[in-house]
């Protein structure tokens, strides 16, 4: 909170790559910056959203490593010197075309990615970030180090393949554990304020309250 007051985050969602996943820009008017969240595909589209709007990128932040998630993670680094984060528990997802799932989808993404962030983050890192502060919750389950992004103040999540609008993320592919992700929504997610919004890796946005009540996997 700055003087007083509770920092206006402007949130820009963007339908990126073949699987069409949401890439955030989410900035500060009055500070001029913004972080990046899972730069899904084309990273000079990316960039060109943060420069018609002046906005200096401070971080580039993953949910998770799979490849729809982070295969413009590298270029979005060049061309805008910002530092990139993601869970610690993610380094080997990151790191394997295999496991990052880049090997197998090389028809809809053209190139395999084996690739590491800048910053490793953890369970309760707070980020001083756009005026406020961005909570990190680990939440293994869509793959063993998948992070959500909360702005207490806010009450903005976003939830990567965690959570989705009456769903959850799929739990079947390498690293994946689906008691722990049912487990960690219940727990880590579920506990948040009801009205709490939540900006998904795929879909339409929801909130805590609605998928306390709705999700039919719980």
């Amino acid at each position: 909170m700055n003087g007083g007051f509770m920092a206006e985050l402007n949130i820009d969602a963007y339908e990126l790559g073949g699987f069409q996943t949401n890439c955030y820009i989410v900035s500060n008017a009055d500070t001029g910056e913004a972080i990046v969240i899972d730069p899904s595909w084309n990273a000079a589209f990316i960039k060109g959203r943060l420069d018609e709007r002046k906005l200096k990128c401070v971080g580039i932040y993953l949910t998770h490593g799979h490849i729809d998630h982070m295969a413009a993670m590298d270029e979005i680094r060049e061309l805008t010197g910002a530092p990139t984060y993601a869970s610690e528990d993610e380094e080997e997802v990151l790191g394997s075309s295999k496991v990052n799932l880049s090997a197998m989808m090389t028809a809809v993404f053209g190139k395999v990615v084996e690739t590491k962030a800048d910053n490793y983050l953890t369970e309760g890192d707070v980020k001083k970030i756009l005026g406020t502060e961005m909570r990190c919750i680990s939440v293994p389950g869509h793959t063993k180090g998948g992070m959500c992004y909360y702005f207490d103040e806010q009450h903005i999540l976003f939830s990567g393949d965690t959570l989705f609008k009456y769903s959850v993320g799929r739990s079947d592919f390498p690293t994946g554990d689906e008691h722990a992700l049912l487990e960690n929504i219940r727990e880590k997610l579920f506990v948040l304020p009801d009205d709490t919004v939540v900006y998904p890796g795929h879909g339409d946005k929801t909130q805590i309250g609605k998928e306390k009540k709705m999700n039919p996997f719980f």
